[in-house]
Order: C-alpha cells, then structure tokens, then sequence
C-alpha cells in the first residue's frame, strides 16, 4: 500500500467521520486510474477498522453512468458498522446524497478468492448461499461528486454509506427471470418508485458476476460469508429524515428502513 494511497485514506476517512466534504483529493494523492483507486480504497477500510462484510456496485445503468460521470461500474466496500438489519434506523445528518435504492443483495457460501482467469456466471451462481431483498442509502465525502471521476470515486468507497440488508428469501430464486422480476419502493406508504432486475447491467447477476471479478482482478476476491449487492433496480429515490421505506420484491420479501436520526 503506498504512501499516497494511506493519505488519500486517511483524508476521506476523517471526512466520513466528520460528515464533512472536500472537493476533491489534493494532487499528491489523487488516484490517477482504478488501480490506484482501489489502493486507496484498500487502505480506508483498513484505517476505518472495520470488517468488510459485503461488497456494493455503483453506476449500475447507462443513467447513473452517465451521471456520474463515469465509463462503468465501481465496486466499493461495506464495512460491518454500517450494515443493519431490516428495520433499523439509518442516521441521515450531513448525507449530502439523499436517496434511498432497492437492490438484489447474494451472500456467499463459499469463497471466490483472486486468481489469473475470470469467474464464469455459473462458477459464481454455484457459490452463492442465498438471495436478500435490500436497502442502500448511499452518500459521497465530495463536494460535488459527479466531476470528480472515476479513481476518486472508488477510492471514496464507490459512495458507501449505510446498507440494510433483509430477510433471506424462501423463494426459489434460481428458477426466476431476476432481470424481469418487479421491485417497487414505499415511502411512509406512498408508492415512490418502481422497477426491475433488467436495470443493473441488465440483470442481477450479470452484475453480481461483474463485482466477483473485478474484485477478483484488484483485490483478494469474495470471502464466505460475505454478500454482494448489485445495484439499484429503480432510479434512486430522494428521501427525507423522520419517513419509513420500504423495498418490495413480492414473493423474494420486503425490506424496511427508518430514515433519521437515531
């Protein structure tokens, strides 16, 4: 781990805490490519202290792409303190961000660690355990964090904040069209959003495959016991503090957070 990469670390580590922004990473430190990105990113999970106990893809759909200003997905890290179960609080103050997405999340059985060759769909399906509606609440420790790119981003945890994930499913998922499959957000009951699988590289688990590999390719893979989630299915929808939400992925089940203060 270089240098550079510690500081980049500990500099948006100590605004992650402070729920406090900068522009962008001074030039000494800024990642230059997604290698040097995913340094960094390397290095803030190490100085949080935190265990990774899942993996979250950003950027998802041509939209959020293009949004954002990126070329493709960003994989970051969700770290064990910031993963709650359904029904939780999830603390909203100085979230910049503010939207709330439903996401396929998979945990894993058994390990896909790195190696040379790239993991086939089936290969990484063989090593899931089981499917988890869920819930994200993402938020960025940039200023204004569709210019800054790329590296940056993923060196920011590709945007992690907070995570719910829910109930595992009793449905027989393996058998399902999950591109095809609805999903509909609530919030304090209201219908706020609707969508499906197709929107996260056109199905969930072309998405999941994605994630694995490129973990594969710059980290150490996927650990067991550690789950994926594979990006919002609806556009994200803004939210406010003191309102409940919900993700409904009919007979895959229901996830609720409550969006305040605790």
């Amino acid at each position: 781990m270089t240098e550079s990469a510690t500081t980049a670390a500990s500099i948006l580590w100590d605004h992650w805490q402070a729920r406090s922004r900068v522009d962008q990473l001074p030039a000494g430190c800024r990642p230059g490519d997604r290698d040097e990105g995913y340094s960094a990113q390397r290095a803030l999970a190490s100085i949080a202290g935190q265990r990774i106990v899942g993996w979250k893809i950003a950027a998802t759909s041509a939209a959020g792409q293009k949004h954002i200003g990126v070329d493709g997905p960003l994989a970051g890290p969700l770290l064990a303190n910031r993963v709650l179960e359904d029904g939780a609080t999830i603390p909203l103050d100085g979230n910049i961000m503010m939207v709330g997405e439903a996401e396929f999340a998979f945990t894993f059985a058994r390990a896909l660690p790195r190696r040379a060759s790239a993991y086939t769909q089936d290969e990484v399906l063989d090593a899931v355990d089981a499917l988890h509606p869920a819930i994200e609440v993402p938020d960025s420790r940039y200023n204004d964090f569709v210019t800054v790119g790329a590296p940056q981003l993923i060196a920011d945890a590709a945007c992690a904040d907070w995570f719910v994930l829910g109930t595992r499913t009793s449905a027989e998922w393996r058998l399902r069209d999950l591109a095809r499959h609805s999903v509909a957000v609530y919030l304090d009951g209201q219908l706020a959003g609707t969508g499906s699988g197709a929107n996260v590289l056109g199905d969930p688990r072309i998405a999941l495959t994605w994630l694995v590999n490129e973990q594969s390719r710059y980290g150490d893979g996927i650990s067991a016991g550690q789950f994926v989630t594979t990006g919002t299915c609806i556009i994200p929808v803004p939210i406010r503090q003191g309102i409940t939400m919900r993700a409904d992925f009919g007979d895959f089940g229901t996830v609720t957070a409550q969006l305040g203060r605790t």
